[in-house]
């Protein structure tokens, strides 16, 4: 008998467990991401409450002195991955990546505490001062003028690595030419037309190359550095990250903590108007030198409902805009608007679907009352899981599934939807 669905997911997650923290897929990303393993704790509370915490926790086994948890930790070496903890740098144990990811970890905590026991509250109430430390890092080292928007130093800390947002940064870049010889990994694992092209890996090498020589210093990184950008994503991330950190102070009465992400709850909502463009009719990510913005809408884009970001006429632009994404897609929501130049339906972040933003995307079409959009989003997350597996991402317009496979937060999302969590998270 076929297993269902539900029992793929699960045992996706169970083979992907490494003890205690789990790795994306075998083979093609060997350590622990750090949103990737934010979702993974919503798949494993379908069926292990004690592992979805566990997952959140090992998050923060890596998270650095300043407060920063890194958006990989190497608990190992492995070859079948470039670039491994030696290029890396980062002197610490476990050794590390140099920046961060997208910062979901205090919204699915809260979640887990609001659908659980005392046992929840526990854990998350011990969780607190890491998460705290953690959203201070991103106000402090990417946002020093507190103007409330956020920066990202590297493609990579987006969690989008490879979007066309990341483009005008990359192009300005220069390539110093003692960057050396390297082997990428990737393109071993997975068709090189669905990964990012050499050119692009030049630049990713080249920041970062910068990071280990100064020493992973972020200040000097965001303030010299060879890339800095804004990205819908991790503002709006953070934003929603903030009000649910914010839900758990005032449960755990941390008074003083309550007033400071107050603070950054209000600058946060006026920060994010300068990723709005009129020209695009929607929020986009933004080359914070040169305050260039991107000319097109992204998933990421669609984040905003989900941080509660915008005016009132802003989120019908956007609404709209979204009707007319999805109306060119089979699969929705893409990465990257269709109807712009640069639209590539297989390739990594520049056209694909992907589980975990459809997933935000939805919540925050509902509480939007985008009843509608939300339960479009939902069901195609589904049905391209249902028709091609669980891969890393798909592609829009035929359901193929892309990158790498039994993928743990395409499982983990899968689970989410079939058992209805997330609707409980309040905006």
């Amino acid at each position: 008998m076929t297993p269902s669905l539900a029992e793929q997911a699960t045992a996706i997650l169970r083979v992907n467990d490494r003890g205690g923290y789990t790795v994306p897929t075998k083979g093609l990303y060997p350590y622990q991401w750090n949103w990737d393993s934010a979702f993974a704790a919503l798949g494993f509370a379908a069926f292990d409450r004690d592992r979805a915490w566990r997952e959140i926790e090992t998050i923060f086994d890596g998270q650095w002195a300043d407060g920063m948890a890194p958006h990989i930790i190497f608990r190992k070496n492995d070859p079948s991955y470039f670039p491994g903890p030696g290029i890396w740098g980062s002197n610490t144990e476990p050794p590390t990546s140099g920046h961060s990811q997208p910062p979901v970890a205090a919204t699915i905590a809260r979640w887990l505490v609001e659908t659980g026991a005392p046992a929840d509250e526990k854990r998350a109430h011990a969780l607190f001062p890491k998460l705290m430390a953690w959203h201070a890092w991103w106000h402090r080292y990417r946002d020093p003028d507190a103007t409330g928007l956020v920066s990202i130093i590297h493609p990579w800390e987006s969690g989008r690595d490879n979007c066309p947002d990341w483009d005008p940064g990359m192009q300005a870049m220069t390539v110093p030419d003692d960057l050396g010889d390297y082997h990428r990994r990737d393109t071993d694992w997975v068709d090189a037309d669905e990964r990012p092209t050499h050119w692009t890996y030049d630049r990713y090498l080249t920041i970062v190359k910068f990071g280990r020589e100064c020493g992973w210093d972020h200040e000097r990184i965001h303030r010299d550095g060879p890339f800095l950008m804004a990205d819908p994503c991790v503002q709006f991330a953070l934003m929603r990250a903030d009000r649910d950190l914010h839900w758990l102070a005032e449960r755990f009465e941390r008074d003083r903590d309550r007033r400071t992400i107050r603070d950054w709850i209000a600058r946060d909502t006026d920060g994010a108007q300068a990723l709005w463009s009129d020209a695009a009719g929607g929020f986009v990510a933004r080359e914070m030198r040169s305050g260039t913005l991107v000319h097109a809408i992204t998933n990421a884009s669609m984040l905003a409902f989900y941080a509660g970001a915008g005016t009132p006429a802003q989120q019908a632009e956007l609404a709209d805009q979204a009707r007319q994404i999805l109306g060119e897609c089979r699969f929705g929501f893409p990465s990257w608007d269709p109807r712009q130049p640069g639209f590539e339906q297989r390739r990594y972040w520049r056209g694909p679907v992907w589980s975990v933003m459809n997933w935000m995307i939805a919540i925050g079409l509902d509480a939007a009352g985008h009843a509608d959009l939300a339960a479009r989003i939902r069901r195609d997350t589904q049905a391209l899981v249902g028709q091609s597996g669980f891969f890393e991402y798909f592609d829009p317009l035929t359901g193929d599934g892309l990158g790498g496979p039994d993928f743990t937060w395409t499982a983990a999302i899968h689970l989410a939807l079939d058992q209805e969590f997330g609707a409980a998270a309040a905006a």
